[in-house]
């Protein structure tokens, strides 16, 4: 059984917190995502994670470049589970290594902003332009999971 110190050093090493905004189809959706991706000899820590957490799914991720492995990640998309418990255990469990918690402090209040019911896409996409160590401070561009 994982502990939260092992789930934290994971998650400060290889997770991350995602936001896109969709605007394919009638509406603008916010969509959100947190995930931590391994080699496929460790896929067992993943399955372990989903456990530890009760939701998330772990899926298989090939990766045809040279020098690249075979991986799974595992993944949590369902804005309830999100919202129900991986919001709540980094709360009172805060990753440690600077960026991380960076990220996950503007990825919570997307998600407190994404569930009023006016969402404010403009107010969005400036928290999420600052994830991954994207900001006007650093210069660096946002990673971006899609294309919006």
């Amino acid at each position: 059984m994982l502990d939260k110190n092992y789930i934290l050093g994971l998650v400060d090493g290889e997770g991350s917190f995602n936001v896109r905004i969709n605007e394919t189809g009638r509406r603008a959706k916010v969509e959100l995502k947190f995930s931590l991706k391994l080699r496929h000899q460790d896929k067992e820590i993943l399955d372990e994670l989903a456990k530890f957490f009760g939701c998330g799914k772990v899926y298989i991720q090939r990766d045809k470049r040279k020098n690249h492995s075979l991986c799974y990640r595992f993944e949590v998309q369902n804005k309830k589970e999100i919202i129900e418990k991986i919001i709540p255990f980094f709360s009172k469990n805060s990753p440690k290594i600077p960026s991380r918690k960076t990220d996950f402090e503007l990825f919570k209040k997307i998600v407190e902003l994404s569930r009023e019911g006016n969402i404010n896409f403009e107010e969005i996409r400036v928290l999420k332009e600052q994830m991954h160590w994207g900001s006007q401070y650093t210069g660096k561009p946002s990673v971006l999971w899609g294309t919006k």
